[in-house]
């Protein structure tokens, strides 16, 4: 009788158990009903939790209008889930440039090579086009706005820009927004009239941003990062094709990242584990790079070719608020020319950057740069012989540090050149690119990260 007692309150003990497990599951699928018992999916990992404004204070945030009167207000993401904070960059295209008119009409011209058989026989006069890409960090920008065939961005230093909206992948994309009220809301292109940005309020859950250590041959740059151009926070993904099967790993799961392959990323979990990931584009060649904020540079963007290893460590925090993004301020210094004259005053670069917040934007070793003008001192081309034969460009920044830049990008031969709006005078003076011996900047206002 003992016996049948005990065995009797043993399974009753059991049934509870199970019971109870049973609720416990039912729950957290109620909280999250996009979670999956998936035996593949790595399981999130326990964090040290931020301080609350910090953990809070990078999310993008703002009020968004739309054609029919709504207005939704709260946490922000374009594409739905690409860009989420204010470093990160919102672009476009301008097919105007504004600043043509201050430049004779004979002085905007390039030639080309016209050859046949490898021989040059004459030379093409052409004028360049001077539509430029537009690139500003969302920490920059007040409103956005479309019109018809336009986008109208608005920073916080008052200038406007129109941009083709059709080129504006990051607006054609939609946004999604995170509403107190009225829950997760995806909002398309054509539904919104207007996004106004706001500094972040407090938000009750966010995921941590990813943050780490990526190592090339020529060097390491630390910083909130983002993989494949796209995943930046813990909750994100990586899927592909392992000796297991197929795998989706949560990236707050993931210690390393390493280069196994041209084809093939090997994984190290937080656990031990270890995996050989291919047959995606984000665990192979097709890998479109890994975004680096690395606060000596602005933003970094590591080639797969280049790429070595991501060494992933706890970040503090979000990464900067909305009101640690100054107004930019009107670019200006001092443009010595090849034959040795000193021209000091307002500056436009390359006929379109002409404010600290916008960025020079070039190669070296298989890394693109975007510094904000704000952390640069100087520029120093080499003449175009120098270039063609590899010589790269020298920009000291005003932390002292020499980067050698490669001709590309912002600081190809192509470069129409500099306008000078001249101190004390009404005088505008134009030199092309082929005559710039020097630029040096004033400094401006301290720059996210310049501190």
């Amino acid at each position: 009788m003992t016996r049948a007692r005990i065995a009797g309150g043993t399974a009753a003990l059991l049934l509870f158990a199970l019971l109870v497990a049973l609720g416990l599951v039912a729950a957290r699928l109620l909280r999250n009903p996009d979670s999956k018992p998936d035996a593949t999916a790595s399981p999130a990992v326990a964090r040290s939790p931020a301080t609350s404004a910090k953990a809070h204070q990078g999310f993008l945030y703002g009020r968004v209008t739309t054609r029919s009167g709504a207005v939704y207000e709260g946490r922000l993401r374009f594409g739905g889930d690409e860009e989420a904070f204010w470093g990160d960059y919102f672009n476009g295209f301008k097919e105007e440039n504004p600043w043509a008119g201050d430049v004779p009409p004979e002085r905007l011209t390039e030639s080309r090579p016209v050859t046949v058989l490898g021989v040059e026989i004459a030379q093409r006069t052409r004028k360049p086009n001077l539509g430029r890409p537009f690139m500003a960090r969302f920490g920059d920008v007040r409103r956005i706005e479309p019109s018809g065939r336009a986008l109208l961005v608005t920073l916080k230093s008052g200038t406007e820009f129109v941009l083709n909206r059709f080129d504006a992948d990051d607006f054609a994309d939609g946004v999604r927004v995170w509403d107190d009220e009225q829950g997760v809301v995806d909002l398309g292109e054509r539904r919104i009239r207007a996004i106004e940005l706001l500094p972040t309020a407090d938000l009750e859950a966010t995921p941590d941003r990813l943050h780490g250590t990526v190592r090339t041959a020529h060097g390491s740059f630390t910083g909130f990062v983002q993989w494949d151009r796209q995943f930046g926070v813990g909750s994100d993904e990586l899927q592909g094709r392992a000796a297991e099967g197929e795998l989706s790993l949560r990236f707050d799961a993931i210690r390393t990242i390493a280069r196994d392959s041209e084809n093939r990323a090997k994984v190290t979990l937080r656990d031990g584990g270890e995996f050989v990931l291919s047959g995606t584009r984000a665990a192979g060649r097709g890998n479109r790079g890994v975004y680096v904020d690395d606060a000596r540079y602005g933003r970094a963007l590591v080639s797969w070719e280049a790429f070595e290893r991501l060494d992933f460590a706890e970040g503090d925090g979000s990464g900067p608020a909305y009101d640690d993004f100054p107004p930019g301020q009107a670019l200006s210094g001092t443009v010595t020319t090849r034959t040795g004259s000193r021209l000091t005053g307002r500056l436009v670069f390359d006929l379109d950057e002409s404010e600290t917040t916008e960025t020079l934007d070039a190669p070296a070793g298989g890394v693109d740069y975007t510094i904000p003008f704000g952390l640069v001192a100087s520029i120093e081309p080499p003449d175009q012989e120098e270039c063609d034969s590899g010589r790269g460009v020298s920009v000291a920044l005003q932390s002292s540090e020499l980067l050698q830049l490669d001709c590309a990008g912002d600081l190809t031969p192509s470069n129409p050149g500099m306008l000078i709006f001249l101190n004390g005078s009404e005088t505008t003076e134009f030199v092309p690119w082929a005559n710039v011996a020097r630029i040096a900047l004033d400094r401006g206002p301290a720059e996210i990260g310049s501190k």
